[in-house]
Order: C-alpha cells, then sequence, then structure tokens
C-alpha cells in the first residue's frame, strides 16, 4: 500500500515511521522533513500527505508534528480527509473502526518506537465498521461543511 507520510522536524519518531511502513511492505511517499525538496512546516507537509490521499496517490497517510495536533488540524482541513491524532493503539484502532480514518497523526514528543510498532499494528490491522450507524456517522461527517 502507499502510504504518504510527513513530520516537521526528524526528531523523535520521524525517520522511524517510514522504516516501520517499509518493514511491513508498505511503500512511503515522504514529505516535509522527511523530504529535501519540500517545506517542512507542520501545516505544510501535513497539507501535502493528505492531499496524496485525496487525490488518489496514497491509499492513507501517517502526519506528525511535535504534538501531533498541528499535523492533525492541517490534514484535517483537505476535503475527504479524517485524521485522527492517536496516542495508543486502541484509539488507533477505533479510529480505523468507527471514524474511517484515512490518516494517522501522531505526536513525534511523545510517541516512542516501541508504541508506534503497537499504533501501527492497530491501525493497519483495523478496517472501517459496516455497522449502519457508524456508516451514517461517516456520511454525516462528509455532509458537514
Amino acid at each position: 500500500m502507499r502510504i504518504s507520510v510527513a513530520a516537521d522536524e526528524r526528531t523523535g519518531v520521524a525517520d522511524a515511521m517510514v522504516e516501520e511502513l517499509r518493514k511491513r511492505g508498505h511503500e512511503p511517499i515522504v514529505h516535509g522533513a522527511l523530504s529535501d525538496d519540500e517545506r517542512d512546516d507542520w501545516a505544510w507537509a501535513s497539507e501535502a500527505a493528505a492531499r496524496d490521499v485525496a487525490e488518489g496517490r496514497a491509499e492513507q497517510a501517517v502526519v506528525a508534528c511535535w504534538t501531533g495536533t498541528g499535523a492533525s488540524i492541517a490534514a484535517n482541513k483537505v476535503p475527504g480527509i479524517r485524521a485522527a491524532l492517536c496516542a495508543d493503539a486502541e484509539t488507533a484502532r477505533g479510529a480505523r473502526r468507527w471514524n474511517d480514518a484515512n490518516v494517522l497523526a501522531l505526536s513525534l514528543r511523545t510517541t516512542s518506537e516501541p508504541l508506534l510498532g503497537e499504533i501501527l499494528d492497530a491501525w493497519f490491522d483495523g478496517a472501517p465498521s459496516s455497522d449502519s450507524g457508524d456508516v451514517a456517522n461517516i456520511r454525516h461527517v462528509e455532509e458537514i461543511g
């Protein structure tokens, strides 16, 4: 799977995100500080990753900044993106299941490498719920303007 990855600085788990995705057989598309050719500010980097998903160049994205908050805010401004800031595996699993999240946002400050592995396991093992109530919620989110 093609996964767009963005970070605003190469600290914490920034490089480990790319390595972990490759280990899992995914093809990372790098943005921000992970790319030599792009602006590395969190808003620009996260927008670039989210646009990859929205425009079909990637199936999902992982975005990160110091807290993860700015990265998730920027990604969520792109139409069609449902970014979830996840600090643990259960939140990631729920974001995929109940929110059909297509962008995972992480904190470079608080996410350790072992925790990153757990979060990615839960994220990629998860699938969107087919429950009619859950589907209706996602449709409604898309209608909110």
